[in-house]
């Protein structure tokens, strides 16, 4: 009998049937355009975009009435250069991204080619699209691939890849349509907003980006942001002195919460470790850990302990050439040149016994949630989003859509086969691998860490099973490995299948075969080659489909269920047979973490024998509740994450809106005029405050501040003994005094030095202000959370905080510039030529020579151009003298100083 609901959907189909109805009519336009756009010639394509993109950029036209001809030309384009004739299911899906949805579709349906039709229609409009990867290989392959449809078009694709020149990456930039990994495109934008000029500056703005692996870069990777550091002081000898105290650990010192991946001491760990920092020297007698002064070795004990109990070794992390690596959970994928802040990460370099690298300062930091949503129109693919349809909703905006398949899907899901122990269902593994072997069905083995990827492996090489393994240490054999995994009696172990790139096809890849075959003889005519290998190819794949296509088994369940079903996703791809099954165990971290007890005690009763698995749907759906469970758990902590960021992603835009205004103004003499008159009313109301006589001002101190903060040598004593002078009048005589000082620095340093001085300053003096401030909201982060035990919210109070900590940092900037511009001068020629021959001494001493040398006519030959002035101070302008704009530079660059620090930003 059917329940109400599914009779219903059955009446009126469900709110996804409905979408995907709808754009039906559409895609009828575009295959009643092809015929017309098949007859024209190469040049005629590239014609009908310039003709589109007029029609949008100057007569107003929006990118929705041009989709049709649009996508109509994307598709011949596509059908002549790759070969590739692009299906309707690809249509709609382009037509969803377009319209700034997640297109979810199944692996193997053509997500690359698919993403080329929205890409092609918003770069029409001229202002840039990026598509977003989830690696550099995959950058670099995509836009190699696509670029040949877009060159078609007549549009210019570029790539962004990590420490690529800082020219490339601004053509790549400028070009129309951009690939890059989230990683690249987030760093950018930072380091966009530390440049001293616009010219310099990679990205051109924020219009439209494609998102590939949409949830991996979105959900998963959202759980840290990204950080521009630079170093701190060095520790290393206090993380391996706290390091040396880890082995003493017992149970009862600490208490470890594995759903919440944390590990906290107990009272009596407490007790232990402030005895054993007292003997070594590390805690001073009569001090103990809970007192402020302690806060540093508290700090550094938490994440010895972290390191100890959260963190395993080819699990979390690898160690390779000396250097700990981590590997993300989601992909099994070394992250290189990422690391865990905070000191972890030097904590867990203490604790393998390798080079410690120093702690870093945050220099500025974004997460991925915020920076994608600066995007005018976000849209994303993957195989797997519905389950996370609420977040996607939620925190980005984003509609998920179900993509129908081009061909029904064939594959055969088994339900779970779940063992008592972990060594009976290693035995199940490996006993059903054997038998589909023997048949010649390729399998796929998913693990969860390299651990057990290796640990399988070793249990197949004695059964002398032959297969590869694809792990983080196998990163740089990726594509051969997974090309092959369709090919006839093919087993291959791999840590996770999500944003691998390269399909899994029956047979064999056989583009893969063609490049190998040439390859290896390059004499070959690659026609000849190609229906040679397509022939051989053939008749493999023959084989394999009636072994049954690709088998994929899941060792484990993750916690999430999306990458379980990217796991499966890569069996029965384009309507081929397949089958996938996972084997699970009591023992697995899901289980006995997050399975219910309720589930162990029904598996308890019916009195399973030794390597005897249960199968049944109940099962699966408990797992599936714990893993919704755990998702729920995730999303809340990313929430709660965000609503913390928001605070200071407010901050930080206002912020960097300021730095671009600067960078593009002209002239900047009145924003720091306003900054100057605004510290003369602060000083005035410090020290002769409103609603008070003139016996009780502070002219003394009045007159010191003016001296200190102003450069201004006034009478403010005998002003305030006058008859009829007040505030107003003395702060309007300051201002004119300052006003007056002012235009004789900008007489003797001359208008255009003085405008990049301004100009230098004001950005410097930014930076280093902003940087103190996030030292100071990360500290403010990690206290703010104890609030809560006094019944107060922690997320009020830190917005309450944060908010003042922003304006105090904002009159600092304006006490600092006006500080800085009204204490720079001009350096005498006596002077320079004095700091001249005190560099020229040092120089000598540096190589040795007496210092006191007989006065000597100066030689003939140039002189050398000096490694800096001495006293020259790149953040203070008033000690670079004052060169004139052919001078060399005084910071020693051997530039000219126009072209060094006296260019104009």
């Amino acid at each position: 009998m059917l329940g109400l609901g599914t009779l219903a959907r059955k009446v009126f189909g469900t709110p996804n049937d409905r979408k995907v109805k709808s754009v039906r009519p559409l895609v009828a336009k575009i295959n009643a355009l092809e015929p017309e756009f098949q007859a024209l010639s190469d040049d005629g394509l590239i014609a009908r975009t310039r003709t589109l993109q007029d029609r949008v950029q100057n007569k107003g036209e929006s990118l929705d009435s041009i989709l049709p001809e649009a996508f109509a030309n994307c598709r011949e384009a596509a059908r002549r250069a790759l070969g590739l004739r692009a299906f309707d299911v690809q249509l709609k899906a382009g037509i969803f991204l377009h319209q700034g949805n997640i297109a979810e579709m199944k692996t193997g349906e053509g997500k690359t080619l698919m993403a080329t039709f929205p890409a092609y229609l918003n770069a029409l409009a001229g202002k840039g699209v990026h598509v977003v990867t989830v690696n550099d290989y995959l950058a670099k392959r995509d836009s190699e691939w696509m670029s040949k449809v877009y060159n078609a078009l007549g549009l210019t694709c570029g790539v962004v890849y990590p420490y690529q020149p800082d020219a490339e990456k601004r053509a790549a930039y400028r070009a129309d349509i951009t690939y890059a990994t989230n990683n690249e495109l987030g760093f950018d934008y930072l380091r966009d907003n530390m440049k001293g000029s616009i010219e310099e500056m990679a990205q051109r703005g924020h219009f439209y980006a494609i998102v590939d692996e949409v949830d991996s870069i979105l959900i998963d990777e959202a759980r840290t942001p990204l950080i521009i550091s630079g170093p701190s002081q060095d520790r290393s000898d206090l993380y391996q002195k706290v390091d040396a105290l880890m082995p003493e650990l017992t149970e009862a010192h600490f208490t470890l919460d594995e759903k919440a991946r944390n590990a906290t001491f107990t009272e009596e760990g407490n007790e232990h470790f402030e005895r054993r920092l007292q003997q070594l020297g590390l805690l001073p007698d009569g001090q103990t850990l809970y007192d402020p002064e302690s806060t540093t070795l508290v700090h550094h004990l938490n994440q010895a302990l972290r390191a100890h109990k959260l963190f395993h070794r080819d699990q979390n992390y690898i160690v390779r050439d000396g250097e700990v690596m981590l590997i993300d959970e989601f992909t099994g994928r070394m992250m290189r040149g990422r690391r865990l802040s905070d000191g972890l990460h030097q904590a867990i370099e203490a604790k393998e016994g390798v080079a410690i690298q120093p702690e870093n300062v945050t220099l500025a930091s974004v997460t991925f949630q915020n920076y994608f949503r600066l995007y005018n129109k976000l849209a994303g693919m993957t195989g797997t989003a519905l389950t996370e349809a609420e977040e996607f909703m939620e925190i980005y905006k984003l509609g998920v859509v179900e993509v129908p398949t081009n061909r029904p899907v064939q594959r055969k899901d088994d339900h779970d086969q779940v063992y008592r122990t972990a060594r009976e269902k290693y035995d199940g593994i490996v006993a059903v691998i054997k038998e589909a072997h023997a048949k010649g069905q390729p399998i796929l083995v998913g693990t969860t860490s390299i651990e057990k990827s290796e640990f399988l492996s070793d249990l197949l090489r004695k059964d002398g099973i032959p297969h590869n393994v694809l792990n983080a240490r196998q990163h740089e054999q990726e594509a051969q490995i997974v090309a092959d995994a369709g090919k006839f009696g093919a087993v291959t172990i791999a840590t996770n299948m999500a944003g691998r790139g390269t399909d899994i096809q029956l047979g064999g890849n056989v583009e893969m075969k063609v490049m190998q075959a040439i390859a290896a003889d390059p004499h070959l005519h690659p026609d000849e080659v190609r229906a040679q290998v397509e022939a051989e190819h053939a008749e493999e794949k023959r084989r394999v489909l009636e072994a049954g296509g690709l088998f994929v088994l899941g060792t484990e369940r993750h916690e999430s269920r999306r990458i379980d079903n990217q796991l499966r996703g890569r069996s029965g791809r384009q309507g081929d047979p397949g089958r996938s099954s996972f084997f699970l165990s009591l023992e697995d971290d899901l289980m006995r973490i997050f399975g219910s007890e309720r589930l162990d005690s029904v598996l308890s009763k019916l009195g399973m024998k030794e390597g005897e698995a249960i199968v049944h749907p109940w099962v699966n759906k408990s797992l599936e509740r714990a893993q919704a469970k755990v998702e729920g758990r995730n999303f809340d902590i990313r929430k709660q994450l965000l609503k913390f960021d928001d605070v200071m992603n407010d901050q930080r835009k206002a912020i960097f809106s300021q730095r671009l205004e600067i960078m593009e103004a002209e002239d900047l003499s009145e924003i720091v005029q306003d900054m100057r008159y605004q510290v003369i009313d602060d000083l005035v109301e410090e020290f002769l405050p409103a609603k008070s006589y003139a016996e009780q001002w502070n002219t003394p101190g009045l007159y010191a501040a003016c001296i200190e903060k102003l450069g201004l040598d006034v009478k403010v004593i005998d002003w305030a003994k006058e008859e009829g002078v007040d505030q107003d009048v003395i702060r309007e005589r300051l201002e004119k005094a300052s006003d007056e000082l002012m235009a004789k620095k900008l007489e003797a340093f001359g208008p255009e030095t003085m405008r990049s001085i301004e100009k230098q300053l004001l950005l410097q003096t930014i930076d280093g202000k902003w940087r103190d401030h996030l030292l100071r909201l990360e500290h403010l982060r990690s206290v703010v959370g104890f609030r809560g035990y006094a019944q107060r919210d922690p997320l009020s109070e830190y917005k309450t905080e944060a908010f003042t900590l922003f304006e105090n940092m904002l009159e600092g900037l304006r006490a600092d510039v006006t500080q800085k511009l009204s204490l720079i001068r001009p350096i005498t020629p006596e002077e320079q030529q004095a700091m001249m021959a005190q560099y020229l001494a040092q120089q000598r001493a540096a190589q040795g020579e007496p210092v006191e040398t007989p006065a000597e006519p100066a030689p003939a030959a140039p002189e050398p151009v000096p490694a800096a002035v001495a006293g020259f101070n790149e953040a203070d302008p008033s000690t670079w003298g004052n060169p004139s704009r052919n001078d060399p530079c005084p910071c020693g660059s051997g530039e000219k100083f126009k072209h060094c620090h006296g260019r104009l930003a």
